[in-house]
């Protein structure tokens, strides 16, 4: 299983890295170890082009659960996120990314703090 790491580099600028999850079985499943968190948000961004270059608040985990959006860097580079995709938003300094809707649709997410 993926996960797109979305982080603040030495030179200011956010950066993309992929995250292979471990996944290991449990009975008739497969789990990855815990992650840790203290809370966890349901939200939609609805009626939004695009959100112009910021930083998150503090790191965290998105999943999206339903429509699609694009983030974009610095340097151009940028990712489309679907239904399914996990986002570890860890970009809290620097120049920060663009978020945009795609085809002007909107997105429903979990959000969950990150904790060390």
């Amino acid at each position: 299983m993926k996960m797109i790491r979305l982080f603040s580099g030495n030179d200011g600028q956010s950066h993309f890295e992929d995250i292979e999850i471990k996944l290991a079985p449990v009975h008739v499943a497969h789990f990855s170890m815990p992650f840790a968190t203290d809370n966890i948000r349901f939200g939609r961004i609805e009626g939004v082009d695009e959100i112009s270059w910021h930083t998150q608040d503090e790191p965290c985990y998105i999943v999206i659960l339903q429509g699609s959006m694009e983030l974009e860097i610095g340097d151009g580079t940028k990712q489309v996120l679907k239904a399914g995709d996990i986002l570890l938003a860890e970009d809290t300094t620097g120049q920060g990314h663009i978020t945009r809707s795609i085809n002007g649709q909107g997105w429903k997410f979990l959000i969950a703090p990150a904790k060390k």
